[in-house]
């Protein structure tokens, strides 16, 4: 588990300077649209919405961004139906197990893309299946250990969370991908601040790394969310914290 939750806090970050550049609002925008096409534009009733809603908050995108984007997928939409989301597999230095998810309105692009990056970074492009039984779809709530104790978490536990783990110096908070937003909303509510918070495929196993081979992968994770059509980059690597900290910076 060791660096993982670094890895979260690293992310949001880059989300952050990724969204100064106006990368992030293209690809928040795509998600939130053909969310709203696909489950309307309530997101009350439409979970993958929400989370994308809360993605777009959490990078600071204005709010007539996400109204235009909501308003577009319940819309004409014409935009939204040529959008489809595709996972693909594949392997990363030192045999780290990746899933991309990316949404995409052309496959053969994109899988070319993904193939190029991979091979380019040391990596390779898996079948469907071959690592996606490694992962689990979980919420994952980051919170500052030294700021914040375990019975300050206890609004997570009543509002279903699965379980609060300690990583280096943070609490992660771990939820079913149904109850994340109540969990979130119930931390939120208590007053806690939020390291990061994220619906994403959380490893069941790990591969250690050593630097150099950190190196090569956080290299291959840049090149491939530097692809507009590039969401979410999973991986189930295990590295020191300090060692990830300084690699990714």
């Amino acid at each position: 588990m060791a660096g993982h939750s670094k890895w979260a806090g690293i992310k949001h970050k880059k989300a952050i300077v990724d969204a100064r550049r106006g990368k992030l609002f293209t690809k928040l925008t795509r998600a939130i649209t053909v969310a709203a096409k696909e489950g309307g534009g309530d997101p009350e009733g439409n979970p993958a919405l929400a989370l994308a809603i809360s993605k777009a908050k959490d990078a600071s995108m204005p709010k007539d961004n996400i109204e235009r984007a909501i308003a577009k997928g319940t819309g004409a939409g014409a935009d939204a139906e040529a959008y489809e989301n595709v996972v693909y597999e594949g392997y990363g230095p030192g045999g780290v197990a990746l899933l991309i998810e990316a949404l995409t309105d052309n496959r053969n692009r994109t899988g070319s893309d993904v193939r190029h990056a991979l091979t380019k970074h040391g990596g390779s492009l898996g079948e469907p299946g071959s690592v996606a039984y490694l992962f689990e779809k979980r919420g994952v709530i980051v919170v500052d250990a030294e700021r914040y104790s375990e019975d300050d978490l206890l609004p997570a536990i009543e509002a279903g969370a699965l379980d609060i783990g300690v990583d280096e110096d943070v609490f992660e908070v771990v939820t079913e991908p149904a109850d994340f937003q109540a969990v979130r909303a119930a931390l939120e509510g208590a007053g806690i601040e939020l390291q990061s918070a994220e619906v994403t495929q959380q490893p069941t196993t790990r591969v250690p790394l050593d630097e150099d081979q950190a190196t090569k992968l956080m290299r291959l994770i840049d090149s491939l969310e530097d692809n507009d059509d590039v969401g979410e980059v999973h991986a189930n690597f295990d590295v020191d914290a300090d060692v990830l900290e300084r690699v990714a910076g």
